[in-house]
């Protein structure tokens, strides 16, 4: 009876650490695919930043040069809650410095081809840069 009760008691104890590794090999596997999801994304905001978009030419990390720098277009739209995509897409008001708008507006052209995926893309890249 002694020889049964030590067997089933073993029994349980495999399964349930091979439950335990099991969730935590998911749990790491989950956490991995995610941070290559973001890493992907922060990647490809910045090709498109620099790139395809051709908001480098305006727009500084840490300095106003023609635009608002990317920290102060970062704390802006994530104080208010705002969407980049929106602006991008011309379907929302500027909020950061209305008065260079019309210069802005050449680039809509560019930015309205740009996928949804895209434009996420460019604004997870641009809100990286809040302090």
């Amino acid at each position: 009876m002694k020889n049964l009760l030590f067997i089933v008691s073993f029994l349980f104890l495999i399964c349930f650490a091979s439950s335990l590794t099991l969730v935590s090999c998911q749990n790491k596997e989950e956490k991995t695919a995610t941070s290559v999801d973001e890493t992907a994304t922060k990647i490809l905001g910045q090709e498109l930043f620099e790139g395809e978009g051709n908001c480098i030419a305006c727009h500084k990390p840490d300095q106003k040069i023609i635009g608002p720098s990317l920290q102060d277009i970062a704390k802006v739209y994530k104080e208010k809650n705002a969407s980049i995509v929106l602006f991008l897409k011309e379907e929302s008001e500027p909020i950061i410095d209305p008065s260079q708008y019309d210069i802005m507006k050449t680039n809509f052209a560019i930015t309205k081809s740009m996928s949804d995926d895209q434009l996420k893309a460019l604004e997870d890249y641009i809100l990286n840069f809040s302090k």
